[in-house]
Formats: C-alpha cells, sequence, structure tokens
C-alpha cells in the first residue's frame, strides 16, 4: 500500500494512530483497539524503513535526523484535503519504527469531544496558569485546541502557541494567532518562552513544562500578567503541584510554592476510558484554585488538596472519582470501567453498590 493510501485509510478508519513496526502488520488505532492489515503481510525492516523514508519525502524534511542508531525525530506535516500528521521515528531492534499521529483538518468542538462546559470556563480567565495533565495520548491537546479556539472567537488578543510539533492549525479570528514550532520555528521550548515575553502576547500555549527552567519562566509570564496554558504528564491535581514544585533545588522550593500559589488558576486532569458503545470518552478532575487551595499550596499540605475539590461541587469542581460516578449512573460506561480508572477502589465500590442497591 502506497504511504498516501495508508494515510488516507486512516482517515476513514477514524484512526488516532498509525503504528509502522517491524514484525507486525500495519495497525492502525481506532477507539483504542488495535486494527492490523494482515492483507499486507508482516512488515520487515527493509519495508519500515522504506515508509518512513517516503514520509520524510512527503514531509520535505532531511533524513540525517534519525542517521544515528541512537537517533529519534518528532515533527508534523500536512496534505491537502487529507489531513495532519504527527510523527515521532525511532530505532528498536536495529530497526527503523515510527508512530504517526493522526490529526485531522479543522478544530474539534468541545461538544463533539465531550468536553464539559466546567473546563471551558477557563477560557474565560485573563491571566495566570491553567494547566492540562494526564497521560500519552488522554486527549490533552485535544482539550487545549478547543479552548483556545473558544478564545480566538469571543475576544481581542494575541495568542501565541509554542509547540513540539504544532498539531491543530488556528485561523486569525477576533485574535491574532502566532503558532511556532520547536526546533523549526525556535531552537528550544525555553528560548521560544524568553522571546514570547517581548512579543506582546495575551495569551501563551506552552505545549508542555518540560524541566524547571521552563516552569520558572512560566510563571515569570505569569506574574507579568499573561494567560498561560501548558500540559504535563501527572495524574491528579495534588500531584501536578507537587510536581511542579519538586523539578526546583530544595533551596527554591518555598518560593516556588508561593509563587504557584499566586499564579496556578486551574488544573484540568484527564484520561480517555472506553464507553458501552465501543468509543473513548473523557473524564476529567477539575480544580479551580479558590483562596482555600492557594493556602494549601502555600503551606505544604497538598495531600488535602482532593478533599478541597469534592467539597467544591459548588464551584463546578470535580475529582476524577466523581466524574466516572457520573458517567456511570448516566449509563455510559460500566461498572467494570469505573472501578479500574478510579483512584480509591473501595469508595468507588461502595458507592456503585448504593446506586444498584
Amino acid at each position: 500500500m502506497e504511504l498516501i493510501d495508508i494515510l488516507k485509510k486512516s482517515i476513514e478508519l477514524g484512526a488516532s494512530d498509525i503504528f509502522v513496526v517491524a514484525g507486525l502488520p500495519l495497525t492502525f488505532k481506532t477507539h483504542g483497539k488495535q486494527i492490523r492489515l494482515a492483507e499486507e503481510g508482516v512488515m520487515l525492516p527493509p519495508q519500515t524503513a522504506a515508509t518512513i523514508y517516503a514520509i520524510y519525502e512527503l514531509a520535505k524534511r532531511n533524513r540525517k535526523h534519525i542517521d544515528r542508531m541512537d537517533a529519534d525525530d518528532d515533527f508534523s506535516f500536512a496534505i491537502s484535503s487529507v489531513g495532519r500528521f504527527r510523527v515521532n521515528v525511532f530505532h528498536q531492534r536495529g530497526s527503523l519504527a515510527a508512530v504517526i499521529r493522526v490529526i485531522r483538518f479543522g478544530l474539534p468542538s468541545a461538544e463533539e469531544m465531550k468536553i464539559p462546559p466546567e473546563v471551558m470556563q477557563v477560557a474565560d480567565y485573563k491571566k495566570g496558569i491553567v494547566l492540562v495533565t494526564g497521560q500519552a495520548g488522554s486527549g490533552k491537546s485535544t482539550t487545549l485546541a478547543c479552548i483556545l479556539d473558544t478564545i480566538n472567537h469571543t475576544r481581542d488578543g494575541h495568542i501565541l502557541t509554542l509547540e513540539d510539533p504544532v498539531e491543530y492549525v488556528h485561523r486569525h479570528d477576533k485574535c491574532i494567532v502566532s503558532q511556532r514550532e520547536i526546533f523549526s520555528d525556535s531552537p528550544s521550548y525555553i528560548s521560544a518562552l524568553r522571546s514570547a515575553l517581548r512579543e506582546s502576547p495575551d495569551i501563551i500555549l506552552l505545549g508542555e513544562m518540560r524541566d524547571y527552567e521552563t516552569m520558572e519562566v512560566a510563571m515569570t509570564a505569569a506574574e507579568t500578567g499573561q494567560l498561560l496554558f501548558s500540559s504535563l504528564h501527572t495524574t491528579g491535581a495534588a500531584n501536578t503541584v507537587d510536581r511542579i514544585i519538586d523539578e526546583f533545588p530544595a533551596n527554591q522550593q518555598a518560593q516556588v510554592r508561593l509563587q504557584l500559589s499566586m499564579v496556578l488558576q486551574a488544573v484540568i486532569s484527564q484520561q480517555l476510558i472506553p464507553a458501552k458503545d465501543g468509543t473513548l470518552i473523557p473524564a476529567f478532575e477539575i480544580m479551580f484554585v479558590n483562596l482555600a487551595i492557594r493556602n494549601l499550596i502555600r503551606e505544604s499540605k497538598t495531600h488535602q488538596i482532593d478533599a478541597m475539590i469534592a467539597s467544591g461541587a459548588a464551584q463546578g469542581m470535580r475529582t476524577m472519582d466523581m466524574s466516572l460516578l457520573q458517567l456511570y449512573q448516566q449509563g455510559v460506561i460500566d461498572k467494570e470501567v469505573a472501578l479500574t480508572h478510579c483512584l480509591n477502589f473501595e469508595t468507588m465500590q461502595k458507592k456503585i453498590e448504593l446506586i444498584q442497591s
């Protein structure tokens, strides 16, 4: 199968990822399940290399990035009338392999992605830091794209995105939208973020907080009045706060707690879980940083944050287990899924039993 046909088929199947790995047929991931093209046969190392070289040619990218056996590469490209594709190329068992993330043209809507209004209300903030967290592939980029799209259509401003690579392409509407790809438009996140402060942004999207230097500059940007969105590979609001603090040297952590307590506005933690109809749907933990939570962060009492979120339902907050229980009550997911993805198994089991009785 020609590369262009593979990419078109991924769109037809509604695939989220394409796997090009030696020892397996070409494989699509659709709604969390694998579809292997057995009729195409098992791919051998020369075939995976040929497919990956074709990707580089189509993307007009130099193959020098993967010439070394210890090298990997991350980039994106678009095909007119087909879609955008984010590619990670790596070496495994001495052969080239790739995972291609499929991104359809156009921006998803919050309704289509089943993102609740409580999450979307973070688009109303004017300053501070909003974090969207979760495992790789949990839909963080999609949630952030929906939030930025809402801002773009509802108020004036300059949106500046710093991404590695650019996934969703935003068109200028009420906002001016500048999108910079790391390693292509700027040498690093930290360089792009420092430069961003001189580019008159109102809203900054920092694709990922990778190290304490990036976090330090991000907090400085938020302190100077920008609204900054970013993502972290963490689970839960309390863990996210701890992860940021722990990135800094011990002698700076007290000051960082104080800074973070002042600039953090919200933490949205999400995971994709299987629904009864065979699709994947998001479940969200939502924390809005109120005065009580600011005090907990400042006083190093993050272990009490979960209880504060649970008691903040009137403000739109919810824990992950509250979201899962709600999806179960609505008949969207079954009992086993709720119990598998919850954080407190015994409590969830008791609540489900009460509902069933």
